[in-house]
């Protein structure tokens, strides 16, 4: 499946009384390079992380961040009730013996063990990063082959107009050649001594073979054919089709250099607009 480089996705999950959220979004990058933000309490699951996305995403510049916070509604701390009321048992008991006895709010929260953090199991936590990992995953990739399809499609229609322009080419050429040799032709005559025939039809072959562009047109039917090949194919395409496109521009190069009609010439500016616009689709693609 064809894949875009850029994509966004992000989810959230509630367990123990705490919210952790992911977000994952990537642009255009020739290679893979990632970036993390983890929360304290998940930094020893760095390596873990970035061999998941090595496993699946093969290149664009990625950022992915998690969050961990407190549930609605949850507070970071947890007063232990029991404890609470223990200690008021202990004042009342000693309230008989010292009448002035007073304890403020403040001092019984300090008490040890009154209030405690409300701690996440760290691997509860840990196997839930890497359950949530996996679906922000899953949702990023689907949405680079949503983009991907979109952006094989522009291709495709790219490619079809390079076909339609190679073929006008060919029927121009017998018509081209054709002229040229009147043309000389008609110089020749006009010369004031006879010209040996056969030495003109001879270089008048050779002249011509310098104009043929058969082999050009024939190497780009061949390139047309593997690039709808590398589309259909199911690994990250970005890199074979940008080598692809430079023997496409190396081809029409070559027939606007060998070019003496402004036919051809034409056809040969049209084909390098249709190789840039795809080349700008390829980058692109994983």
């Amino acid at each position: 499946m064809i894949r875009s480089m850029t994509a966004f996705a992000t989810a959230e999950r509630s367990f123990e009384g705490a919210t952790l959220g992911a977000e994952l979004r990537a642009v255009n990058h020739r290679f893979l390079e990632l970036g993390l933000r983890l929360p304290e309490e998940l930094r020893a699951l760095e390596p873990a992380l970035r061999e998941r996305v090595a496993a699946r995403v093969s290149r664009g510049k990625l950022d992915l961040v998690l969050r961990l916070r407190a549930a609605e509604g949850e507070g970071g701390l947890h007063l232990d009730q029991e404890r609470v009321l223990s200690l008021a048992q202990a004042n009342a008991s000693l309230a008989v013996s010292f009448p002035g006895l007073r304890t403020s709010l403040t001092e019984l929260l300090q008490f040890p063990g009154v209030l405690r953090n409300r701690a996440i199991d760290p691997a509860t936590l840990q196997a839930e990063a890497l359950e949530l990992m996996e679906a922000v995953l899953d949702d990023f990739l689907a949405a680079r082959e949503r983009e991907g399809e979109k952006l094989a499609q522009a291709i495709v229609e790219r490619v079809d107009a390079v076909v339609a322009l190679a073929a006008q080419a060919r029927e121009l050429i017998p018509q081209i050649r054709a002229g040229q040799r009147q043309k000389l032709q008609a110089r020749l005559a006009e010369l004031s001594q006879p010209a040996d025939p056969g030495r003109v039809e001879q270089e008048l072959v050779l002249w011509l073979q310098k104009l043929d562009v058969d082999e050009e047109l024939d190497r780009l039917d061949s390139h047309v054919k593997e690039i709808r090949r590398v589309l259909r194919q199911k690994d990250p395409v970005g890199r074979r089709l940008d080598f692809l496109l430079q023997e496409f521009n190396r081809e029409a190069n070559t027939l606007g250099s060998k070019s003496v009609d402004v036919r051809t010439t034409n056809i040969a500016v049209e084909l390098k607009v249709l190789i840039d616009q795809i080349r700008e689709q390829v980058q692109n693609l994983e």
